[in-house]
């Protein structure tokens, strides 16, 4: 979780939800990720599957099996969709998000039975380290006032 808190730290950097993902099988890191919705303007762009993304690609499938996630932010629904379609064995989380986390708060996709993968989770890891993160965004960005306007204004997105 250490390597998905750094990864969120440059989503905060660049004035980004502070969310960072890594994928990792057997001891090392195959995918990195942080958000970048703002900055690519692309609402695919999470954390989650930009690490899924590049252990796909690193690993030469799309079946990530044997592989876990790591990230700091409860995944939504569309990233809970592609740790299943993954394949994905378990997924550690930060902080729970308990206005659309898709693993346990508002859904819990990656482990509804009804579907062709079950993947193992815990939740609450470095949980204080990740909640702080993202609070302390949150807070400054409420300090700023207009959430994107102001950031488009400073150059912090393109």
């Amino acid at each position: 979780m250490i390597d998905a808190l750094a990864e969120a730290k440059k989503a905060y950097a660049c004035g980004e939800i502070p969310i960072g993902a890594i994928v990792e099988k057997d001891g090392t890191i195959v995918g990195r990720g942080y958000n970048l919705t703002e900055t690519l303007q692309d609402p695919t762009a999470h954390a989650e599957l930009i690490a899924i993304r590049e252990a796909a690609k690193a690993l030469g499938g799309w079946r990530l099996l044997g592989c876990n996630l790591y990230v700091t932010c409860e995944p939504c629904a569309m990233c809970a969709g592609a740790i299943v379609w993954s394949r994905m064995k378990k997924v550690f989380i930060g902080a729970m998000d308990p206005k659309g986390g898709a693993c346990g708060s508002v859904f819990n996709i990656i482990q509804e039975e009804k579907l062709n993968h079950f993947v193992e989770m815990e939740t609450g890891v470095m949980e204080t380290e990740c909640s702080s993160l993202l609070k302390d965004f949150f807070k400054n960005l409420r300090r700023r006032g207009s959430r994107w306007d102001k950031q488009k204004n400073s150059g912090l997105t393109k």
